[in-house]
């Protein structure tokens, strides 16, 4: 196990900051969320302003570094962007290998993809953010730590050397990404075969979208109070109270501050959230920062590209943290609005209302109309009996006359043919 001490910097100046308490624990979450380190200690240090090549003041190095040397620390984790200067002056300072918020969250990545896909994107990702503080940080000759394990003992291949090798890699890397996902373009081609409608479980890490999945489902998905318990995505089929059958989707959850080399990176894992029929947004109530929590998967489904014309519910969890009358408060507001549900996961209260929704959502947005095909539109035709939406059809000299029932959803993806 590797001792490790947590940072968070509070920077005073900074309106925009996050609260301090809140965002030091979810750092302490963070760092625990991988097995190989034990978190011995965490602080929150206030700062007036950043130091460019040394981020504190001298006197508070010379406080942590003997502060560290107590407790043994052997890495230090600073919960927000460190530069390579300032990486490189601190740990020679301290004496200890040092780790900043992205370099934390990739290796957190790195330790729970399972499938093929979920691990090339996060070498890939790893790779690029070695690459920019490579480029950033010398333009001598000097050595640099290699391969993916930040965590890992220090490399000994020189600069331009690793920035040879990691060019190599990425290319590489992109090539095998390619083929992986042109198999699972494929496989999601068999699956928009099956005309059932996709309903995706976004939300913060640790929110309880892995719970409500495997209590609506029925299935086994790693769940746990530990942030990103979930990382490749899990889709199973399951059957409202109306008989209707959806697909469930299960994703990675969002963070503030998520590393723009796995917004980039896993854009494709969230693939089934841009083509959704419906998102449950699931938000922890009972997180002091939940507010905040909700803006940033908000921000980060934008620039995923889910549009303003995808419904969206907010799904309240957690609800049976709550003391008696916050949570009496959160049930009555979120029963004056249509699209907000109070629930907990792990009781299964609220789940009733919520099923009953989603059901009658989806079953408002399927439509009946009649479709002219000539006889040379043999593909729409096939395409549309694929998606066994044909409920009746008739022949005449003008074409095929096709009454067909659809969603938007297919309308959209037929009008695309």
């Amino acid at each position: 196990m590797t001792r490790a001490w947590v940072l968070h910097p509070d920077i005073t100046s900074d309106r925009a900051r996050r609260p301090a308490k809140p965002a030091l624990a979810e750092a302490v979450a963070l760092a625990a969320a991988l097995p190989a380190i034990e978190v011995v200690g965490s602080q929150i240090v206030p700062l007036p302003k950043l130091r460019a090549g040394w981020l504190f003041g001298s006197g508070k190095i010379e406080e942590l570094k003997e502060r560290f040397k107590a407790a043994e620390v052997e890495l230090v984790l600073i919960d927000g962007s460190v530069t390579p200067v300032q990486q490189r002056n601190l740990e020679k300072a301290w004496g200890v290998k040092l780790l900043d918020r992205t370099g934390l969250i990739l290796e957190i990545f790195a330790d729970r993809a399972r499938t093929r896909e979920g691990v090339l994107q996060v070498d890939l990702a790893a790779l690029s953010y070695q690459r920019t503080r490579l480029v950033r940080a010398w333009t001598h000759l000097e050595r640099q730590r290699g391969g993916l394990g930040f965590v890992g003992g220090p490399g000994e291949t020189q600069i331009e050397a690793d920035r040879r090798a990691i060019d190599e890699q990425i290319t590489r890397l992109r090539r095998q990404l390619a083929k992986v996902v042109k198999t699972r373009e494929l496989h999601r081609a068999s699956r928009d075969k099956v005309p059932f409608p996709v309903v995706a479980l976004v939300g913060y890490t640790n929110a309880g979208k892995s719970t409500l999945f495997n209590r609506l489902t029925g299935a086994d998905v790693f769940a746990k109070d530990m942030l990103f318990a979930t990382l490749d995505p899990t889709m199973r089929a399951v059957e409202l109270p109306s008989g209707r059958k959806v697909i469930l989707s299960d994703t990675v959850g969002f963070i503030s501050s998520l590393p723009t080399q796995l917004v980039a990176a896993f854009r494709a894992t969230l693939e089934e959230v841009l083509s959704a029929d419906l998102i449950l947004h699931v938000r922890d109530v009972a997180h002091p920062d939940t507010d905040a929590q909700a803006r940033d998967v908000e921000t980060i489904l934008r620039e995923l590209g889910v549009g303003r014309d995808t419904r969206q519910f907010e799904v309240w969890n957690k609800i049976d943290l709550l003391d008696a009358d916050h949570r009496e408060a959160m049930q009555a507001k979120a029963g004056r609005e249509d699209e907000i549900f109070a629930i907990s996961a792990i009781t299964g209260e609220g789940l009733d209302e919520l099923l009953a929704a989603v059901s009658g959502t989806l079953d408002e947005e399927r439509f009946t109309r009649e479709l002219i095909l000539s006889y040379a539109d043999g593909r729409k035709r096939a395409w549309l009996y694929e998606q066994g939406v044909v409920t009746d059809e008739r022949q005449d000299e003008d074409g095929y006359h096709l009454n067909v029932t659809m969603t938007a959803r297919q309308e959209k993806r037929y009008r695309e043919l």
